[in-house]
């Protein structure tokens, strides 16, 4: 039994050197501005959420740690106290209250809960398809507007971590984490595996939560973010190759989890993702097991480059 059990991810928080430079990214990549005031950005999706994305001044960038939404203030009075540690004042759009821990290999995780969603802001709709002898679109043009995508929020996140086992026990004991696919590369052998929070019957996005071992220092992965359709995943495709931005992998469709993705690098390295029509799971779906062929393999479109050596620190956070 978990202490608590996570509703989803809320954002991820990295240091930047320029910020001006951080923000033209990523209203490139279909961000909006929720505030930017002393020394930090925070940039949000086109739904509710608050913030999805936090950008604080430094000298040196790093990845700085990532929130986890709790259903409820007593859930986050209920793990701090587990934890020893207190509970603070969010600062930030939408407010809230956060306790923060530290896992295993030293990543911030915020627990949070308390937040005030934001006004939605306007969007082009997203029109259904006419396929496979359906046709529910009729008498609308299909009209796809150039420019960003639309980021809808943050759907999940990636850590390379030292010990497989004792970082997935951490975060299921905490947060209650289910597990969607374990990646085994021998049949005993288990070295990562995509997480999903119990929600019991109602639905979640396959994985909200990966770690991966690998045999190198910890560190950020990559963070994904939502965007509204394919159209929307191809046309900010096309945007961000015409700023010249740098593009990782992509595009294609993931094995595990469904979803058609695509991969960039934000200024300082930071791997970014968006993607669209995820699986979607709830409790009672259980989990599965993968091999390395099918974490790295898609069902279609680019195959994985080669992984390059993180190019980030991890922040120390002990």
């Amino acid at each position: 039994m978990s202490v608590v059990k996570a509703y989803d991810v809320a954002f991820v928080r990295f240091a930047v050197p320029d910020m001006d430079t951080m923000e033209r990214f990523l209203l490139d990549f279909g961000f909006a501005v929720a505030e930017r005031q002393d020394g930090r950005l925070f940039m949000r999706g086109y739904e509710g959420t608050p913030f999805a994305h936090v950008s604080e001044q430094a000298s040196e960038p790093a990845f700085l740690g990532f929130g986890i939404w709790l259903r409820s203030e007593d859930d986050l009075r209920r793990l701090a106290a587990s934890e020893g540690v207190t509970v603070e004042t969010l600062e930030g759009p939408g407010g809230g209250l956060v306790a923060r821990l530290c896992d295993p290999d030293g990543f911030v995780v915020e627990a949070i809960a308390g937040q005030q969603p934001a006004q939605p802001l306007p969007a082009p709709p997203s029109e259904p398809w006419n396929q496979g002898g359906t046709y529910p679109r009729q008498g609308v043009w299909r009209r796809v507007e150039k420019g960003p995508s639309h980021v809808r929020r943050l759907g999940h996140v990636v850590l390379g971590v030292t010990n497989f086992a004792r970082s997935e026990k951490w975060y299921k004991e905490r947060f209650g984490f289910v597990t969607s696919d374990e990646i085994r590369p021998a049949p005993e052998t288990a070295i990562g595996a995509f997480m999903r929070c119990d929600r019991g019957e109602e639905p979640c996005d396959h994985h909200t939560l990966f770690l991966l071992e690998r045999p190198i220092p910890p560190g950020f992965m990559h963070a994904a973010f939502e965007v509204r359709d394919l159209d929307d995943l191809m046309a900010g495709h096309d945007f961000l190759v015409g700023k010249g931005w740098d593009h990782q992998w992509g595009i294609g469709r993931h094995k595990l989890g469904s979803q058609v993705f695509d991969y960039w690098r934000d200024p300082y390295g930071n791997e970014v993702e968006h993607w669209t029509d995820g699986d979607q799971l709830v409790t009672r779906d259980g989990s599965g097991v993968a091999t390395l062929p099918d974490l790295l393999g898609v069902q279609w479109g680019m195959e994985m480059p080669p992984l390059p050596q993180p190019v980030t620190k991890l922040e120390d956070a002990r």
